[in-house]
Order: structure tokens, then C-alpha cells, then sequence
């Protein structure tokens, strides 16, 4: 049988990527990493990928109230190596504990352009003029 190539990710690699992400919360949130720069930011984890293997994992993050995003991802990817150690108490049933990795989460800035061009003259022009042919018929 040949194995099906669908790129969507599986069920369990998406039930670990929440299971991780979790843990990667509860260890920034303990404050056990000892980084001046990742201690004094709130991060946010949006998501993470696992990769079929189940041994890598991404991490999206959000560093909240910090106009340089690129400094923090770089702090939490030096500390990637201390924090996958940490996260071996909440992951205990996993035969490899994955290798993590951070990026950027852009999600949010890719909501703030759909949003503003939602509310663009332009749009809101063609959207009333859909709504007054719809009352005609």
C-alpha cells in the first residue's frame, strides 16, 4: 500500500504540536529560562508544527509590547536546547523529545491587512452595492 501524500498534518501531529505548545507555555511562564531579555517580555505561543517524525518542532511566537521581534526569537533559539531539556517532565510519554525551534509569528499582521482592507472605501463601496441589488430582486 502506498502511504497517502497529503501535506495537512495528522491528527497526531497535531494533538503533540498542542501538547508542546503547552509545555513551552508553562516553562516561559515559570520563568526557568535565565535570559534577561526573554524574562522581561510576555511571549506568546501561538502554535506549534510538528514535523512527521515527531522530532522537530516549531514554535510561532508572539513577544508582546517589544517592537524588535527578531531579538527575542534569537534569545529563545539560544535557549532552545535548555528549554526542550525542561520540557521533558510534561512530555514524558514521547520516545524523542523533540529539537525546538522559534519563529515569528506573523499571523496577526497578516489579520491587520485583511482587516484593513476589509474596511477600505473601496470594499465598503462594492459591498453596498451587493446589498442594493440584492433588495431589488
Amino acid at each position: 500500500m502506498s502511504k497517502a501524500t497529503s501535506s495537512a498534518p495528522s491528527q497526531r501531529m497535531l494533538r503533540v504540536g498542542e501538547q508542546v505548545r503547552a509545555a513551552i507555555t508553562q516553562v516561559l511562564q515559570r520563568g526557568e529560562v535565565r535570559d534577561d531579555l526573554i524574562e522581561k517580555t510576555v511571549i506568546s505561543v501561538s502554535e506549534v508544527r510538528m514535523s512527521p517524525d515527531l522530532k522537530i518542532a516549531t514554535a510561532y511566537v508572539t513577544p508582546l509590547g517589544v517592537s524588535d521581534h527578531a531579538k527575542v526569537i534569537e534569545a529563545l533559539n539560544r535557549n532552545a536546547k535548555f528549554i526542550r531539556g525542561r520540557l521533558g517532565g510534561q512530555l514524558r510519554q514521547m520516545k524523542y523529545m523533540p529539537e525546538v525551534r522559534f519563529r515569528d509569528d506573523t499571523s496577526f499582521d497578516n489579520y491587520k491587512k485583511i482587516d484593513e482592507l476589509l474596511r477600505s472605501p473601496e470594499v465598503q463601496r462594492d459591498l453596498a452595492g451587493e446589498t442594493g441589488s440584492d433588495e431589488q430582486d
